[in-house]
């Protein structure tokens, strides 16, 4: 029995128009686990400031984004973390077989925003490399208000799309070719963002 929330028309969309959004993700119980971890997380210091390139080309630029990160291994996973790491297989499974995507793995992370903090406009496929292909955010934040800020805008055809980050919803698109901004958060603001990763197609001299 499937517990992602897909269907045909998800699919359509996240097909035809690059992003789609799914809602109840996770159940709720574990999507507080998972929110109550990350808050342990930053208590105990373990996040550390986000940067912007890769490789030699990483850095941290605050002017750019203010998030602060803790990556997360599935095989030394959380109970909630099994949950959310399974349900991540099963889309995998779901986005390969019907979208032909020859997904072969997954990366993923805690992203705190503390208030003021946000993320310019940007995409999250790297200028040096190929092989993320869809991104996946899954917001923890229970009783989201519009007042709070931190929203995820896409910057898609027929004009901006604000999500707002509330507990359970995820956001799927197409991680090429859909530019998106964190808008300045209000409040402590809590996701798991990871991204589906395919072998490269670069040729290498």
């Amino acid at each position: 029995m499937s517990i992602v929330p897909w269907s045909d028309r998800k699919v359509s969309e996240l097909a035809t128009r690059g992003w789609t959004v799914l809602h109840d993700f996770l159940p709720r119980d574990v999507i507080g686990q998972l929110r109550e971890e990350a808050r342990e997380g930053v208590a105990r210091d373990k996040f550390r400031e986000a940067g912007v390139g890769r490789g030699a080309d990483h850095e941290v630029e605050n002017a750019i984004r203010g998030d602060r990160i803790l990556w997360i291994d599935p095989s030394d996973a959380t109970p909630a973390q099994h949950v959310y790491w399974k349900a991540i297989e099963e889309l995998q499974n779901d986005l390969n077989r019907e979208l032909f995507l020859s997904l072969v793995s997954f990366e993923s992370q805690f992203a705190v925003y503390g208030a003021g903090a946000f993320y310019k406009t940007h995409v999250d496929r790297f200028e040096t490399a190929d092989e993320r292909m869809i991104s996946c955010t899954l917001y923890l934040n229970d009783g989201w208000r519009a007042e709070d800020g931190g929203a995820l805008r896409l910057h898609v055809e027929g004009g901006p799309i604000d999500v707002l980050p509330d507990a359970g919803t995820m956001v799927v698109f197409r991680s090429d070719s859909v530019p998106h901004e964190v808008l300045s958060s209000n409040r402590e603001r809590y996701s798991l963002t990871g991204w589906f990763r395919r072998r490269s197609l670069r040729v290498v001299d």
